[in-house]
């Protein structure tokens, strides 16, 4: 089984606040407050943490590699405390070097709560979200910031819905089999280079650099805009991976899959996707089959298996005869 892993795969092992800040200060309505000079400190968890426990006293299994989140809880909590027993316990709490502290449901800061923050240059945000609607959606956001990933060269297409990822050396001809499949009404993701992330245990998601989304390099003619040729629905941001479909030169003597009873897998990112192998030889069209193969991954997705059916024929004609 071919494998894509190793040196060009990568897990983020952490991102920084200012990272989390940037990328996500819209979606979860986030300003800061105070700290805002130690924005670098770096998050390794995705997960979230509350500390109430803390709050009162007891760091025993305090979670200090996550986010720390102040709901309507803890926050009234802190309200209540006497001023020199809420120093002491933020002081703690700041020392163990947490990567930043989150309040919830646009409530105010306790002025204690802003002064240790930027004593310890510890970034202090605010979010107008309540408690779990900002808990569940920061999750999947970490979720995907922290996703493994990886790069491959092949061109990815969107062919009814089956993320499709062509892949053969250099010249073989993948672009050319990309314009025609885009005149066909199927849809580009990425050309030459695609860039691949896992969400979960088993879903892969590809897609391609912003800089060059929807261009596509033609030999001989050049660089063209695909959406100015052939309007915007021709290129899709991202799509699963579903289907590798591998091109290899024909040749003498070459072992070609005649019935498709034996299923291959590609490997990314630990996940097995099914390989389609279609030798390239003059007079073949290439798209045409790249279509079909993608609507035969259809049929075996949802259970249908040509190839089975008729071998399941053939043996039952067999036993027949022979009673």
């Amino acid at each position: 089984m071919p494998s894509l892993q190793n040196k060009q795969s990568r897990e983020a092992e952490y991102i920084t606040v200012q990272d989390f800040y940037d990328s996500f200060q819209e979606v979860l309505q986030l300003e800061i407050l105070a700290g805002q000079a130690s924005m670098k400190q770096p998050i390794k968890e995705r997960s979230i943490n509350r500390p109430a426990l803390a709050l009162t006293g007891r760091f025993e299994h305090f979670a200090s590699n996550r986010m720390q989140l102040l709901g309507a809880g803890e926050m009234d909590f802190l309200y209540r405390m006497e001023p020199e027993v809420q120093k002491n316990i933020l002081n703690t709490l700041a020392m163990r070097h947490v990567p930043c502290i989150i309040i919830s449901r646009n409530l105010e800061p306790t002025e204690i709560l802003v002064e240790i923050c930027d004593f310890f240059s510890l970034p202090l945000l605010r979010t107008k979200l309540g408690t779990k609607d900002f808990t569940t959606r920061a999750t999947v956001l970490l979720e995907e910031k922290f996703a493994p990933r990886t790069n491959i060269h092949g061109t990815l297409m969107d062919i009814n819905g089956v993320g499709t990822l062509i892949r053969g050396e250099s010249g073989i001809g993948k672009s050319e089999c990309a314009l025609a499949l885009i005149e066909r009404g199927h849809s580009l993701v990425a050309d030459d280079f695609v860039y691949v992330r896992r969400i979960g245990e088993r879903k892969l998601m590809g897609t391609s650099a912003e800089l060059n989304r929807g261009y596509m390099e033609c030999r001989g003619i050049g660089i063209i805009n695909l959406p100015e040729l052939f309007g915007v629905k021709c290129v899709r941001v991202e799509t699963s991976v579903d289907l590798v479909v591998s091109f290899v030169e024909w040749k003498i003597g070459l072992d070609e899959d005649r019935t498709g009873l034996e299923e291959n897998f590609y490997k990314i990112l630990e996940v097995g996707v099914p390989i389609m192998e279609i030798p390239v030889r003059p007079g073949r069209d290439m798209a045409r089959l790249v279509e079909v193969a993608a609507l035969v991954q259809v049929n075996k997705a949802i259970g249908h298996n040509s190839a089975e059916e008729l071998n399941q024929r053939l043996i039952k004609k067999m036993q027949d005869e022979q009673v």
